[in-house]
């Protein structure tokens, strides 16, 4: 390829960027608004134009004619006709419908009457379609969500600028010195992820998604929404020991006072000016209830603003939320908006665009994440078990070989060769963990592991004095463990990208001393697990992350 043009796009709507030249991070750059990243080995990256990646690309302000001026200016070959009427089409569609207010109701206008024949014929748009007047389509509030779910699964994505309710004032600000004594301001990358969310902070900003990998803090970047909305705001989390360090966080780096943030959570029921909850709480109900308690409980207060922490996990339950709050300012927060049930249609629609991502390589070469190198060991099956898995049925096979006893020797001696860093083992199979637990005598958190216990063992390994620890599925998220250097996963859920993301996180943050994370990866050679785990690591790949591919063999004697 050409250095000065290091692009090349494709009929097929793909497009290769070649990273050595002098032009790759300008390129780079230009690509992420409205191109998604779809894998990155060493030497060419290849992205993908989508009508998601392109309405999100619209929602952000950009135009088709700024997209194409800068793929022709960085192209080596003229843009394919096909892809260029794609950009202009699609970019085209996002705001041609649009949700406004009216005399203090909802209205879904068209630049095209036609667009609202085809919203009104439609059974799924229909049902929250009211009377059609000369201005438009009425909307009900309850239907202000549904309805732009609805078209989106249409093709036609709805600009909503029906504005927002102001929930209760709240006086906030981000501290300049945490309450710990440290000195305290926010990075570049996280002061333009905010300014991204709030836009004008009308009818445009206040909605979206901000897209960071793990360990770049996200929580930071929720702290400053909250501080720029300045009104009582509901915080959504992965769990209980989430919903504790969000409150940590809130009051070490904000000067909201004690009071002020409650939890409504499985230890406390509190409502208050910030509150923090989480998706289990909202989603629990009783037998044969019809309706969410923990969603009537906040559904009653005048929030500013929602946030979801890590809001790929969002539950289908809380979606329906997503759906009655729409009148709320929302923000996502992820690492990755992967979706293996492919609802990242409804993320755009029920939370907002995707108004803020950075590749997890550039946080990397920036020195705000740690260097990471990842190595999948691939373990044979004994002799014995061999005979178990081919006579398993199919359904099972993948548990059978994810709990193989021969990843055991490998795990010790890997624990053996890193014994002076902080380790974390993580596993799906709770037999397996605690048979780890039973050889090395370290700690388990598990999804059982009262919150006071967990909160100690999590302690303890901050200070250092504890060098390994083992975790269930429950440490993918929210565990605020910044020393770790190493971790090894035995096994895993199945192909899913998004835990593996996760998983690498857990290691992410700088080291004091500046060495690399490492993320070794135990897979049964040979089996469906083998298979799962090329799935999983695509995203990873995708990051710009390399596998070294290593033998056990090589490993139990030292030498790999």
């Amino acid at each position: 390829m050409d250095g000065e043009r290091p692009v090349i796009v494709q009929n097929d709507h793909s497009i290769l960027l070649e990273t050595g030249g002098p032009a790759y991070e300008e390129a780079r750059d230009a690509l992420v608004p409205f191109a998604e990243l779809v894998k990155a080995p060493d030497y060419v990256h290849t992205y993908r134009l989508t009508p998601l990646s392109l309405w999100n690309a619209a929602s952000a302000g950009h135009t088709s004619g700024q997209v194409l001026a800068d793929l022709a200016r960085l192209s080596r070959f003229p843009v394919p006709d096909v892809v260029r009427h794609t950009i202009e089409e699609q970019m085209a569609r996002y705001g041609r419908l649009r949700l406004v207010r009216e005399g203090g109701g909802l209205l879904l206008v068209a630049d095209d009457a036609a667009l609202l024949d085809e919203a009104l014929a439609d059974e799924g748009a229909r049902a929250f379609l009211g009377e059609r007047t000369a201005a438009g389509v009425r909307v009900t509030p309850e239907g202000r969500g549904r309805v732009k779910q609805e078209l989106t699964r249409l093709g036609w994505p709805v600009e909503d600028v029906a504005g927002y309710v102001q929930g209760d004032p709240l006086e906030v600000a981000l501290r300049d010195v945490t309450q710990e004594g440290a000195p305290f301001g926010l990075r570049d990358y996280q002061a333009r992820a905010i300014d991204a969310f709030w836009q004008d902070g009308a009818d445009r900003g206040g909605a979206g998604v901000v897209v960071l990998p793990c360990g770049a803090g996200k929580t930071v970047v929720g702290l400053g929404a909250l501080a720029r909305v300045g009104q009582s705001t509901l915080i959504v989390t992965t769990g209980d020991l989430a919903a504790r360090q969000w409150e940590r966080e809130v009051l070490d780096k904000t000067t909201l006072a004690p009071y002020e943030v409650c939890e409504l959570s499985g230890r406390r029921k509190e409502l208050g000016p910030v509150t923090i909850t989480t998706y289990q709480l909202l989603t629990h109900r009783k037998k044969g209830a019809e309706r969410y308690d923990g969603m009537e409980r906040v559904a009653g207060r005048r929030w500013g603003l929602v946030i979801y922490d890590e809001v790929h996990l969002l539950p289908a339950p809380v979606f329906r939320l997503a759906c009655e709050v729409q009148a709320t300012r929302r923000l996502g927060l992820t690492a990755t908006l992967v979706r293996e049930d492919g609802r990242a249609t409804d993320v755009f629609s029920l939370i907002g665009p995707k108004r803020y991502d950075v590749p997890w390589k550039v946080l990397e070469q920036r020195g705000w994440i740690a260097q990471a190198e990842c190595a999948e060991v691939r373990v044979p099956l004994p002799e014995a078990q061999r005979r178990e898995y081919a006579t398993t049925p199919q359904r099972e096979k993948f548990r059978v070989a994810s709990a193989s006893t021969a990843k055991l020797d490998v795990l010790l001696a890997l624990l053996a060769r890193h014994a002076a860093e902080p380790v974390l083992v993580i596993g799906t199979y709770l037999e397996q963990l605690e048979h780890v637990a039973q050889l090395t005598g370290a700690p388990l958190v598990t999804g059982k592991t009262p919150l006071r216990e967990r909160e100690r063992h999590a302690g303890a390994f901050r200070r250092g004095e504890l060098k390994l620890l083992l975790l269930s599925s429950v440490g993918n998220y929210a565990l605020d463990l910044p020393e770790a250097s190493v971790l090894v996963q035995v096994s895993g859920l199945f192909g899913s990208r998004q835990e593996e993301a996760q998983r690498l996180g857990r290691v992410l943050r700088p080291k004091q001393d500046g060495r690399a994370a490492r993320f070794y990866t135990l897979v049964t050679d040979g089996t469906v697990e083998a298979e799962f785990a090329m799935n999983r690591q695509r995203f990873l790949a995708e990051q710009g992350y390399r596998y070294a591919i290593v033998d056990a063999a090589g490993v139990l004697a030292g030498t790999a």
